[in-house]
């Protein structure tokens, strides 16, 4: 049995996709609400859906559950209730963590580029650089701090302590890909651009925030949500893997070259225009994110991640404009 918090919302419904299709039986744990985030598993529905507040009450009766994939968050950078983000995204997962050790479960769970706050630091996840990082927001400081406490436990005098047998962080950089839908402000920058297109308007990006970046210079590492689950899959196959892991491409690419790509992709006349940035986001804007992937490639990690081009037009033909939006 694998358990999957957050696994009707945008990366857990594709992985959990992925699982259905190799025949593993899998409990999710979400909300599904009144959005229609129940189209994400309907095309592969779970042998048992659990609302979080009963998550605790279901690991009380002990389970045979094999790994736990933690996926579910607080996930929007603009969150402000500092308690329910800290419930939610730390201790929560602290919670998931202690179980797991102590009934033998593996632990993958998603940590997040925005621990790296203005890349100032730079973006390696070597555990003893953590330390140096200063998250922009409330949600990069919480699942900075959950990197902390695992990196505590599994390191220096605590190491030999509770722990699951496999465990892995992955920081997601920029995913993007089907079954997002639901997310509202924060759905990827892909889905706004192809919606603006088929609109017949232009793709707009913000200006530069930064003196000396130009206008739609901003780069980001953008990820297919494909290469993101192939890696969970990998993890899964390799029980003997554990650690703190990037998972981006590794290349960054620009917005102006995003937007450029969605235009090609939907077949409309490359058009972009320049907005200002909402105040709400002055000084947490990361203008660059690139992941450095030498340590997941160093644990064995052979596959190859999906151009940003070949990507957008997976997602703009094969979902956004197809008669089957979803995964």
């Amino acid at each position: 049995m694998i358990l999957v918090t957050g696994g009707a919302g945008f990366i857990g419904s594709n992985l959990h996709a992925a699982l259905a299709r190799r025949g593993v039986e899998a409990v999710v744990v979400d909300r599904l609400g009144t959005d229609g985030k129940w189209r994400n598993l309907a095309g592969h529905p779970p042998v048992q859906l659990i609302p979080p507040d009963a998550l605790d009450g279901f690991l009380a009766a002990r389970p045979p559950v094999e790994m736990v994939f933690h996926l579910g968050a607080i996930s929007e950078t603009t969150a402000t209730d500092g308690d329910l983000v800290w419930e939610t995204n730390v201790a929560l997962s602290w919670r998931l963590w202690q179980w797991c050790a102590v009934h033998g479960a593996r632990f993958v769970y998603a940590s997040s580029a925005s621990t790296y706050g203005d890349g100032a630091a730079g973006f390696d996840d070597d555990p003893a650089l953590l330390r140096r990082l200063r998250p922009l927001n409330l949600y990069g400081w919480t699942k900075h701090a959950f990197d902390l406490r695992v990196i505590a436990a599994t390191s220096g005098a605590a190491a030999g302590g509770a722990a699951p047998p496999q465990w892995a962080g992955l920081k997601f950089f920029n995913v993007y890909g089907p079954n997002e839908y639901h997310k509202g402000k924060m759905i990827s920058v892909v889905k706004v651009k192809h919606d603006e297109v088929a609109a017949g308007q232009p793709a707009r990006l913000f200006r530069s925030d930064r003196p000396g970046l130009a206008d739609g210079a901003q780069r980001r590492d953008f990820i297919w949500v494909g290469d993101v689950v192939d890696v969970m899959l990998w993890l899964l196959d390799r029980p003997e893997v554990s650690g703190l892991f990037n998972l981006g491409t590794g290349t960054a690419r620009s917005y102006l070259d995003l937007a450029h790509a969605v235009c090609d992709a939907a077949g409309r006349p490359r058009s972009v225009a320049f907005i200002d940035m909402p105040p709400a986001l002055h000084g947490q804007y990361q203008s660059f994110t690139e992941a450095r992937m030498d340590r997941l490639r160093a644990a064995g990690y052979a596959g190859q991640f999906t151009p940003l081009e070949e990507g957008v037009r997976r997602y703009v033909q094969e979902h956004l404009e197809a008669p089957e939006r979803r995964v």
